[in-house]
């Protein structure tokens, strides 16, 4: 009988899986129902292009 019972690289791989899962296509409904990696990116390219028009002002 074949030994089902799972690894630490298994469970490793697991996570990591749920936790791109949940960043990147769970819809939260604190965010307005978006992933929280894409408010990060809103929030990040939104401080970047600030920071660029300061810079140049």
């Amino acid at each position: 009988m074949a030994n089902c019972s799972p690894t630490g690289s298994d469970a490793n791989a697991g996570v990591r899986k749920w936790i791109a899962f949940y960043n990147h296509k769970h819809p939260h409904s604190a965010l307005g129902g978006k992933p929280p990696a894409v408010i990060y990116w809103q929030r990040h390219d939104t401080t970047q292009t600030e920071q660029q028009v300061q810079r140049v002002a």
